[in-house]
C-alpha cells in the first residue's frame, strides 16, 4: 500500500472505487489534524485511546486531589467555620458542573474538541500551580493556629487561593465535556467493528476515571494530613501537566470532527422558523420538506439526519413556501431550515424525558457522601486496634467500579450478545434500566443495614445516647457495592446514550447535560431532605434524621429513596420504551 498522499491524490482523481475508498477511510466525516479525510489504519482506534484515557485518568487524580480533602483545607489551613467551609465546597462543585455547559458551546460552535480540551487544560493547570503556590509561600497562607486562637486569612489570601480554585471550576467545563467524546469520535460510526470497539471504550474511560479518584482518595489525602498541603496539592498540579503531555503526544493519531457552529443558535432557527410559518401546512410527503442537495449536510461537521414522524409542528421550519420557490433565496435560516437542523431540536426534545429520570439516579448517588457517612458515623468503626473512617468506605464504590467493568466488558457483554443479538449486548437504554432497578436494590440495602442498627440501639437502651451501635461498619459494604455496580451501569450507559444518539454536532452538549444531572441529583437531594425535615418535625417531633439518629429513622427516608428509584424506574421504563432511535444518513 502507497503512501497516505498516494492514497488521497487516487481517490481524488477517481481511481478508487467507493467500496474501497470505505475500507480505506472513515465514514464518518473525521479529518486528520491538517482537515484531510483519514485513513482507518493509520488513525484512531485503540492505538489514540491510551494518550486519551492516560489524561482522562491523570486529570481526574488531579480534580479528586483537591475536592476529596477541600474542606479539611478551608477549616485547618484556611481557619473557616464548618458551615462556611461546607458552603465554599459545594458552591465550587456545583459550578464545576456547569461550566461544561460553557466549554461545549465553545467545542460545538467554534473550536472543535481539540482545541478546546487544550485551552481549558492550560488554565486548568494555571489554577493548580497557584492553588500549589497559595498552599507553600508563606506570606499566601494564614499563620498557624496558637492553641485556641486561629487568624482568619487575609483577603489577598483568599483571592489567590479562589482565584486558583475557580481557574481549576473553569478548566475542568472545558474538559469534562469533551474527553469522552473526543475518545468516542476516534472510532468510526459507519464501522460495525468499530462500534462495537466504541462501547468498550466508555467502559475503560470511567475506568480510568476511577482508578484516578482511588489515588486520590487514598495516597494524596494521607500526604494532605501527613506531610503537607504544598505537596499534596503539587503532586496532583504534577498530574495535570502529565495530563496535558499525554493528550499532545498522541495528535498524530487523532481524528478530529469539524465545529458545525452555535448548536444553540441553530435551534433558536428552527423555533422562530417553524413559528413564522404557523399557518402552513406540512405535506405528507416528507421529500417535499426543504434539504441541502448534494450528500452532505449543510451543517458542518454533521452527517444528514433522516426525517422522523413526530413533533410534526417543528417540520413546518422546513417546509419551503411559495413565496421561497418564486425567489429561489432558500439561505436566510431564521426562515427555512433544513430537515437535519429540525431532527436536532427533535432529538434533543425526545432525549429529555430519559436525561430528566436520571436526575433521581444522582439524588440516590448523592448518599453515598452524605447519609451513608452519617450513618457509618453511628456505627462500630473499629478493626482491631484499627478505626475506620466512615467516610474512607466510599472507597469500595471504586473498587465495585474497578472490579464490575472488566467483568462487565469481557464476561457479561458477550453473554449477553448471544441472547439480545446486540453489538454491545445490551442497548445503552437496557444497561441504564439495570442500573436504575440497583440503585433500588443499594437503597433497600441501606434501609435494613439501619433497622438492624436501630433494633440495636433499642436492646441497648442506646436510644437517647447520641453514641456509635455495636454494629461494625463493614455491613454497609453491599450498599458501596451495589452503588458502584449501579455507576457501571447507568453513569456508563448515559455517557453512551447522549454520545450515540445527540446529533453529531451536538455532541459536546449533550454530554454537558449529561453531566448537570449529577448537580441537579445533589440540588434535588438537598430538596428531598429539606421537606422530609420540615414534615417529620412537625408538632416537636425529633423526625426522621434528628442529630441523635439513634432516636430518628433513617430507614424511613433510605425507604423513601428506594421508592422514589422504584417510581423513576417505571417512569424510565414508559420514556425509554417509547423513545425513537436517532437516524443519519
Amino acid at each position: 500500500m502507497g503512501s497516505v498522499d498516494e492514497e488521497r491524490s487516487l481517490l481524488e482523481a477517481g481511481h478508487v472505487d467507493q467500496a474501497e475508498s470505505s475500507a480505506l477511510y472513515t465514514g464518518d466525516g473525521s479529518v486528520d489534524f491538517n482537515g484531510n479525510p483519514v485513513l482507518k489504519q493509520n488513525t484512531g482506534n485503540w492505538k489514540a485511546c491510551p494518550f486519551i484515557l492516560g489524561n482522562e485518568c491523570c486529570e481526574r487524580l488531579a480534580y479528586y486531589g483537591i475536592a476529596t480533602n477541600l474542606v479539611s483545607y478551608l477549616t485547618k489551613k484556611l481557619h473557616e467555620g464548618n458551615v462556611s467551609a461546607a458552603r465554599n465546597v459545594t458552591t465550587w462543585q456545583g459550578t464545576c458542573y456547569l461550566t461544561p455547559l460553557i466549554g461545549a458551546v465553545l467545542a460545538d460552535a467554534y473550536w472543535g474538541r481539540y482545541w478546546t480540551i487544550a485551552a481549558f487544560s492550560t488554565i486548568y493547570f494555571i489554577g493548580m500551580c497557584t492553588l500549589t503556590l497559595s498552599a507553600s509561600i508563606p506570606a499566601l497562607k494564614p499563620a498557624e493556629c496558637m492553641g485556641s486562637i486561629c487568624p482568619s486569612a487575609t483577603p489577598a489570601q483568599y483571592a489567590v487561593f479562589f482565584f486558583g480554585l475557580y481557574l481549576i471550576a473553569l478548566g475542568t467545563g472545558g474538559i469534562k465535556p469533551c474527553v469522552s467524546s473526543f475518545g468516542a469520535d476516534q472510532f468510526d460510526d459507519t464501522d460495525p467493528k468499530e462500534r462495537v470497539k466504541k462501547g468498550s471504550f466508555f467502559n475503560w474511560f470511567y475506568f480510568s476515571v476511577n482508578i484516578g479518584s482511588l489515588i486520590s482518595s487514598s495516597f494524596l489525602v494521607w500526604i494532605q494530613d501527613n506531610v503537607g498541603w504544598g505537596l499534596g496539592f503539587g503532586i496532583p498540579a504534577l498530574f495535570m501537566g502529565l495530563a496535558i503531555g499525554s493528550f499532545f503526544s498522541g495528535t498524530s493519531l487523532y481524528r478530529f470532527q469539524r465545529p458545525g457552529g452555535s448548536p444553540i443558535t441553530r435551534m433558536c432557527q428552527v423555533v422562530v422558523a417553524a413559528f413564522h410559518k404557523w399557518h402552513l401546512e406540512v405535506p405528507e410527503d416528507s421529500t417535499l420538506l426543504y434539504e441541502a442537495s448534494d450528500k452532505h449536510s449543510a451543517i458542518e461537521g454533521s452527517r444528514k439526519l433522516e426525517h422522523s414522524d413526530d413533533l410534526k409542528c417543528l417540520d413546518k421550519a422546513a417546509i419551503v413556501s411559495d413565496v421561497e420557490t418564486k425567489s429561489g433565496d432558500f439561505s436566510n435560516s431564521w426562515r427555512l431550515c433544513t430537515v437535519t437542523q429540525v431532527e436536532e431540536l427533535k432529538i434533543l426534545i425526545r432525549m429529555f424525558p430519559v436525561w430528566a429520570t436520571i436526575i433521581v439516579f444522582s439524588a440516590v448517588y448523592a448518599q453515598m457522601s452524605t447519609m451513608f457517612v452519617e450513618q457509618g458515623m453511628m456505627m462500630d468503626t473499629k478493626i482491631g486496634s484499627f478505626s475506620i473512617p466512615p467516610a474512607s468506605l466510599s472507597t469500595f464504590d471504586i473498587f465495585s467500579v474497578i472490579f464490575w467493568v472488566p467483568v462487565y466488558d469481557t464476561i457479561i457483554v458477550p453473554i449477553a450478545r448471544k441472547f439480545t443479538g446486540k453489538e454491545r449486548g445490551f442497548s445503552e437504554l437496557q444497561r441504564m434500566g439495570i442500573g436504575l432497578f440497583i440503585s433500588f436494590l443499594c437503597m433497600s440495602a441501606a434501609a435494613v443495614v439501619e433497622i438492624r442498627r436501630l433494633q440495636l440501639a433499642e436492646e441497648l437502651d442506646l436510644v437517647d445516647k447520641q453514641v456509635a451501635v455495636p454494629l461494625s461498619i463493614l455491613w454497609q459494604i453491599p450498599q458501596y457495592f451495589l452503588l458502584g455496580a449501579a455507576e457501571v451501569c447507568t453513569f456508563i450507559g448515559q455517557i453512551e446514550f447522549f454520545y450515540d444518539q445527540s446529533p453529531d454536532a451536538m455532541r459536546s452538549l449533550c454530554s454537558a447535560l449529561a453531566l448537570l444531572t449529577t448537580a441537579l441529583g445533589n440540588y434535588l437531594s438537598s430538596f428531598i431532605l429539606t421537606v422530609v425535615t420540615y414534615f417529620t418535625t412537625k408538632g416537636g417531633q425529633v423526625g426522621w434524621i434528628p442529630d441523635n439518629l439513634n432516636e430518628g429513622h433513617l430507614d424511613y427516608f433510605f425507604w423513601l429513596l428506594a421508592a422514589l428509584s422504584l417510581l423513576n424506574l417505571s417512569v424510565y421504563t414508559f420514556c425509554a420504551s417509547r423513545y425513537k432511535q436517532k437516524k443519519a444518513s
